[in-house]
């Protein structure tokens, strides 16, 4: 089976390495274009594209696949694009993370599957990884779908789940979904060789929307309980990490649990900054125990080695 790969991120790349090794042809990859990226800010190729080049594989990255785009060069390499693939010869699309919306135009070429990291239909859309975690979902999962026109509405053809255990962060649970996204995603196209891989709709309850991350929720509001605090924290690590201020300084906080014991403190206040106890924040129901945190311009520490070189004692945290 010949199949056409668009991804973009690792989750991706994790993705198109299974198919590699299972034996899969991959004769084109789609993916987006060099961003920069690093302290330089030079420009650096997706993980999928690197992957890509590494087997000798064509790629190809356009602005956009819509060809009525208003905008005169994407619409140009959207024109290209579609005939790079007319000219391909596949049977399937894969997509992982890509980042561009597919249309109708190129849905209609071939059957394009995708790679989703949620159960659907919780969680469609951009973030699902850290929108299960933020919510206190207890489980996780991936669900290998059939792609249409409308945001992961399409019907599943695989779908696992994934227990979310107590201390994942989306770092974490992307590697997990990732290495089960990859193995799935493989079963599902023998089935399809196979003619036995099973369409089923996804069910009208239960719809959720996993939007964008931005940069603006990763501040801590210590007027919230604790436990919704220690997930937000979870949820934002590696991005864009969660952060509090304590003297106008912004100080990252990577990790933190959260402790049932309720201060009646002003919440943000420092209610203990030692070896023994750690850093412990009161909140509005129950308290916050941070336990790695990055000041500017500094690394990640352990709350005990960060107290060492920024001292917290009688502080508050806005």
């Amino acid at each position: 089976m010949k199949v056409v790969f668009a991804g973009t991120p690792e989750f991706a790349a994790v993705a198109l390495k299974a198919l590699l090794a299972a034996g899969f042809e991959i004769p084109l990859v789609l993916t987006q274009p060099d961003r920069p990226a690093g302290r330089g800010m030079h420009l650096q190729a997706s993980p999928v594209k690197q992957l890509a080049q590494q087997h000798g594989i064509d790629v190809i990255q356009p602005l956009s696949l819509r060809l009525d785009s208003k905008d005169t060069q994407r619409a140009v390499e959207a024109r290209d694009a579609h005939e790079r693939l007319r000219a391909t010869d596949y049977d399937v699309m894969v997509v992982a993370a890509y980042g561009l919306i597919l249309p109708r135009s190129v849905l209609d070429l071939h059957p394009c599957i995708n790679i989703h990291a949620s159960l659907l239909p919780r969680w469609r859309g951009a973030a699902p990884i850290h929108r299960a975690i933020e919510a206190g979902d207890p489980d996780s999962g991936v669900t290998i779908m059939q792609m249409e026109e409308g945001l992961d509405t399409g019907p599943m053809l695989l779908i696992e789940r994934l227990p979310i255990a107590a201390d994942d962060s989306t770092g974490s649970l992307h590697d997990k979904l990732a290495t089960l996204g990859g193995e799935m995603i493989v079963t599902a196209l023998r089935r399809l060789e196979e003619g036995r891989l099973e369409a089923v709709p996804q069910p009208a309850t239960g719809v959720t929307y996993a939007t964008k991350i931005g940069k603006e929720e990763a501040a801590l509001d210590f007027a919230r309980p604790a436990e919704e605090l220690a997930r937000k924290v979870r949820a934002f690590n590696p991005f864009p990490g969660a952060h509090a201020k304590v003297n106008e300084v912004a100080i990252k906080i990577w990790r933190a649990e959260a402790l049932d014991a309720d201060s009646g403190s002003l919440p943000g206040t420092v209610l203990a900054a030692d070896a023994q106890h750690g850093i412990v924040l009161a909140c509005a129901r129950g308290t916050l125990r941070l336990l790695e945190l990055q000041k500017p311009g500094g690394k990640r520490l352990p709350a005990a080695e960060f107290l060492k070189g920024f001292p917290l004692e009688g502080q508050i945290f806005d």
